[in-house]
């Protein structure tokens, strides 16, 4: 069996049937379309990339012709590749601030397109990481739903490196459930087994798949 998916089928095994609502997002970003095609070839949907040129070079021609793979958009997204990202993504997991929520939404209309977000929670309140603080996470929410009425569903964060994963995983598991969202993406290779005890629904998963980056 190819090491990719044997890696990749270990990985559903932990995950487990009891979990059978969690879904994998393979993060290709930085490996080339030939690393990662046995895992297409095997079927996978889920992808996750974290820069928009890298995306629309990888990606545009491969959906045209396989249009059920959904790929994630997972890192920071600047405003001015908010226009191209919703072409071709088909999930921002990132979404950190009014600017962007206005650009995205605007982009939306103009392509007669919707995509699924994931407001992005600054859980562990680090200066130096993006993401909606706490306290204005309420207001943030209604404002994308209301106002600029696009599809959130649910919360994502990358916690501090500080052995309380626990701790975070379970604060935006109860945030997600104070707003009513149903899906929740947290957890990467290195700690998406705590967050399975959390109601995490999209773990984002690169080197436990595809290997170590150079």
């Amino acid at each position: 069996m190819n090491p990719i998916i044997s890696s990749f089928e270990n990985i559903k095994s932990l995950i487990g049937i009891s979990n059978s609502n969690v879904k994998i997002i393979a993060v290709s970003k930085t490996f080339s379309y030939d690393h990662i095609s046995p895992l297409v070839d095997h079927g996978h949907l889920h992808f996750g990339e974290n820069k928009v040129q890298e995306a629309q070079s990888k990606w545009s021609d491969l959906k045209k012709n396989k249009p059920n793979i959904n790929l994630h958009m997972i890192g920071k997204l600047q405003s001015n590749k908010a226009k191209e990202a919703v072409k071709i993504f088909d999930y921002i997991h990132s979404l950190d601030s009014q600017k962007l929520a206005n650009i995205l939404a605007k982009q939306e209309n103009i392509y007669n397109k919707k995509l699924k977000y994931f407001i992005q929670v600054n859980i562990g309140n680090e200066n130096q990481k993006a993401g909606i603080g706490i306290n204005l996470l309420d207001d943030f929410y209604y404002y994308c739903v209301k106002e600029l009425k696009i599809n959130i569903i649910g919360l994502m964060a990358i916690p501090p490196n500080d052995g309380k994963a626990d701790d975070y995983f379970k604060k935006l598991m109860e945030l997600n459930k104070l707003l009513g969202l149903k899906e929740l993406s947290m957890g990467m290779s290195s700690d998406f087994k705590i967050a399975l005890n959390y109601e995490t629904t999209f773990v984002r998963i690169g080197s436990a798949i595809f290997g170590s980056r150079s």
